[in-house]
């Protein structure tokens, strides 16, 4: 009996692995076959040559660090895969106290909005690591965050931070407010629950989560967040 159950331990393992390094080779072809038919290159100047792109440097730095610290904390840190994100994403899911987060990096969800791929397939996630990884290896981390907020769905029909900015407040990137930006920095990880036509207390609640997220990786102190936390969102409050 014991032989048996370590003989069919050994065969799972073997099939993980299998599965595993056809997961790889299959993610690995589904890149090659997507950049073939679009260069990375050709992806983002694409985005680039919008006419509602907005530089890196018309960005503001509390849009930035509001949404590094909400949806990639280690995204200066790594090369486009994070793997200690993936483990505490997997346990903000059975964590009842944990804010629940997804394992994708900007990186990888650039990649995602440049190539349209939205289907929950294992193939395209892997796909999606091996080009984020070239997109670390082509362009810096500022422009990667540009490219992010650029293409980026904030909700009610807002696709980028030019629309987005528009939009909600009539007014440019540059002008936004910090409590503006940090609203807009929560809206993605669900646009239509947290879009603010209709669902503005869910988005002021993730908010308050993005202002905490910034004071534990001391981008602001509690004072500034709660600063940030009482100004008014809309002009009219």
């Amino acid at each position: 009996m014991k032989r048996f159950i370590r003989n069919c331990l050994l065969l799972l393992l073997a099939l993980v692995l299998a599965g595993g390094g056809f997961s790889l080779w299959s993610g690995h072809e589904k890149a090659e076959a997507l950049t073939a038919s679009l260069s990375l290159e050709q992806a983002v100047e694409r985005v680039k040559s919008s006419q509602n792109y907005t530089p890196p440097d018309q960005i503001p730095e509390m849009l930035k660090e509001a949404t590094v610290a909400i949806e990639d904390r280690r995204f200066y840190e790594h090369s486009g895969l994070d793997i200690i994100g993936l483990l505490r994403a997997a346990a903000s899911q059975v964590i009842p106290d944990m804010v629940r987060s997804g394992g994708s990096t900007i990186g990888q969800q650039t990649i995602k909005n440049l190539y349209g791929l939205f289907e929950p397939d294992l193939e395209i996630k892997v796909a999606e690591v091996f080009l984020a990884g070239k997109l670390n290896e082509l362009y810096s981390k500022d422009e990667i965050l540009a490219l992010y907020v650029n293409i980026i769905n904030y909700g009610d029909g807002h696709i980028g931070i030019t629309e987005a900015a528009g939009g909600y407040f009539g007014v440019t990137p540059m002008q936004l407010t910090d409590s503006q930006s940090v609203i807009l920095a929560g809206i993605p990880n669900s646009p239509a629950n947290l879009q603010l036509s209709n669902h503005y207390e869910a988005a002021r609640n993730r908010e308050q989560l993005i202002l905490q997220a910034m004071v534990r990786e001391e981008y602001l102190t509690q004072e500034e967040a709660d600063a940030i936390w009482n100004q008014p969102v809309f002009a009219w409050q």
